[in-house]
This record gives structure tokens, sequence and C-alpha cells, in this order.
């Protein structure tokens, strides 16, 4: 009789559908595939795919996020409720050796379901404040992993913390090598607008209109590339043309870690994974924090670069045309400013912490001989 042979340990990623929760749990997939274990992807019904070069089963689960309303709030946890049933038959079929949420409510019920199954969870936040979720699970985790070297609202009972940074994609790291290249003296200037995976209506009105404030040496160099909401596009355009400025203008730009790399000053929001995604590169940001993020996550997310000396926080309230063309006038003429930013985001930040919440992953569930490929 042949005895078949044992399969790798399995890890289960929990993550919702946005940029800020799929990457790093992509980054990390593929750090622990590459180290010869299995994965799987379980998340809600808004849920994408990792990238279709990385091929990792994926399900779904229902999830809901709290509403306001006891109406809303008795439906969510229902919601909620089913979603912990389908995800403890799912996990006690596929047996992982440990569960590792990436935050947001998507994360939740396969959390709650491996702890009732007894399977270990850890978790990863990406942001300088514990999310409700995660902090929530904290006091259940094996680890904390996260992001940021200061992170607030961490649990007192939390077992385990480990500042890993936040995973990127592996694009970054390669272009982490490509040096940063200040503007030169009359040379073109590349000013890159990002307002997250849906735009931001805000940079719309307001950078086209600072643009038009700068002085016309200055303006006829600027060469702009913003995302823009698809029906904020008509509103930009026109901006930008009223000023006589060259703009490229998209809802979503499908190279946009190349783009980072290529500008030379970047304006955009600071979720924890645009901040090191910044950080990686190493590239200067003048970041405006989003205003009604619950706990305020992405201004300390913006504080923590800015004080590292890689961007300038500019909140949302404060910005208005004539304050951001007395910055981009002001940044935009001081290649050496701009330069020694780029230096600091760059020391500040890591391309490597996916092999580090591998590493402490491995550590933590005793698993350090799946480093080697059997």
């Amino acid at each position: 009789m042949t005895c078949s042979p044992a399969l790798p340990p399995l890890v289960a990623l929990a993550a919702g559908g946005t940029g800020g929760h799929v990457f790093p749990a992509e980054a990390l997939a593929r750090e622990l595939l590459g180290r010869g274990l299995r994965v799987i992807l379980v998340t809600d019904k808004r849920g994408s795919r990792f990238s279709e070069d990385l091929s990792v089963p994926t399900y779904r689960v229902a999830s809901s996020a709290l509403g306001r309303g006891w109406f809303k709030t008795i439906r969510s946890v229902a919601v909620m409720g089913v979603g912990v049933v389908q995800a403890h038959f799912l996990l006690r079929k596929l047996r992982p050796v440990a569960v590792v949420g990436f935050g947001g409510y998507p994360s939740v019920p396969t959390l709650y379901a491996a702890l009732r199954l007894g399977i270990p969870i850890a978790l990863h936040e990406a942001n300088a404040v514990l999310g409700r979720a995660n902090a929530a699970l904290a006091g259940k985790a094996r680890l904390l992993a996260m992001g940021f070297p200061k992170t607030a609202r961490v649990p007192p009972t939390t077992a385990r913390c480990v500042v890993t940074g936040n995973p990127v994609r592996p694009v970054f790291a390669t272009l982490r090598a490509c040096p940063y290249a200040p503007p030169a003296e009359e040379g073109p200037l590349r000013l890159f607008v990002v307002g997250g995976s849906q735009g931001a209506h805000v940079f719309s009105r307001v950078v086209p209109r600072a643009v038009a404030l700068l002085p016309t040496p200055l303006r006829q160099r600027l060469i702009v590339t913003q995302q823009c909401r698809t029906d904020d596009l008509e509103l930009a355009r026109t901006g930008f043309a009223g000023g006589g400025v060259e703009a490229e203008l998209l809802p979503f730009f499908h190279d946009m870690p190349e783009r980072m790399a290529d500008a030379h000053l970047i304006l955009c929001r600071s979720g924890g994974s645009t901040v090191a995604e910044l950080a990686a590169l190493g590239r200067p940001a003048v970041l405006v924090p989003l205003p009604h993020s619950h706990a305020g996550e992405q201004t300390a997310n913006a504080e923590a670069l800015a004080e590292a000396g890689g961007a300038w926080l500019i909140p949302e309230e404060a910005l208005t045309p004539e304050a951001l063309a007395v910055r981009l006038e002001a940044l935009l003429t001081m290649p050496s400013t701009l330069a020694r930013a780029a230096a600091s985001a760059r020391a500040w930040g890591t391309a490597n912490a996916a092999d580090a919440l591998a590493n402490a992953l491995l550590e933590s569930l005793d698993l350090q001989s799946a480093h080697v490929l059997p």
C-alpha cells in the first residue's frame, strides 16, 4: 500500500476587496507560496481575487458593516452571523493551520469562525491606529503585526506585537531600486495626483484652480497626471485647460506604481498601503488625509511619514487653491528639498515587509521548517 505524501500546511487569508486590504494580503500570499505553503483567500461578495498571475483559491462569505439605526444594525449582525456559519463549515473542511486577518469588517466572520474551531489567528494592521475589527480581536490573536512603528489603540491583552511594515506588491520592490531624480532646471515638472481607489472629488475641484495660480514659467513646465472620478473628469479637464496646463486625466491607472515612481511630487490620500508604497519607492508627497476616517487613521499615517521627513501634510479643510498653489510653488522650485524628502521616505520605508510578516507568522505558529521548500 502506497501512502500519499502529506500536503504542505494551509494558511487562510481573510481580507476585504479594497486595495488597502488586498495588496498586503497578496504580498503575504506570494511570500508563503514561495516558502512551500498553501494559501487561500476568504473575502466577501465585493472582494476581488488576487492578480491574475497569482493562483490562489478564493472563497466568499457573507459580511456587512454595522449600519446606523436599529434596523440596519440588526440586519448587519444577522448577515455577519450567516458569514460566521459559512466560514465555520469552510474552515472545518479545509483545516488551515492559521487564519490571518487584514482588518475591515469582511475579515471578521472568518476570524470568529477560526476562534470557535480553535484555529490560531494572526492580524495585520496597515494603519497607525488599530481598526475596529482588529481591536476587537487583538486580545485573542496569536500575533498582531503592525505596519507603523507606533500604532494607537493596541489592547494591553495582545499576546505578541511585531512591527513588520506594510507588505507592498513586488513591483514596488523592483522600482525601489530606481533612484529618485529631482527635476532639472528648466526641465519638466511631473505632478501625480491620486485619490485612492475611487479618486477624490476635492482634488478635481482644487488642483486645477491651484495650478492656474502658479507663475507662468512654472506652469509651462508642469505635466499633471491625475486620477479623477468619472463624474469629475470634465470639471478637472476644463480647469486645467483654462490654466494652459498639460494634464492626463483618467478614472484609473493600470500602471500606478510606474507613474508614482516617475513623478517628481505626488499629491494623494494617506491610507496605510499608499504611505507604504510611497516609502518603499522613496518619493516625496503632499498628503491630504481622508477627513472622515473613523479613528483618524489617515491623519496618523500622514503624520508618521511627515515626521520622518518624507512628506508634507495638509488637512482637507485647509486645502484651498491658494494654499496648495503656495505649497506647490515652494516645493517644485526647490529640487534639493524634494530630493531630501525622497531620501527620508525611502529610509523610513521598506520593501521587505512581506518577508518580515511571514517570518513572524511562522515563528508564532512554530512552523519555521516551512521556510524551506520540500
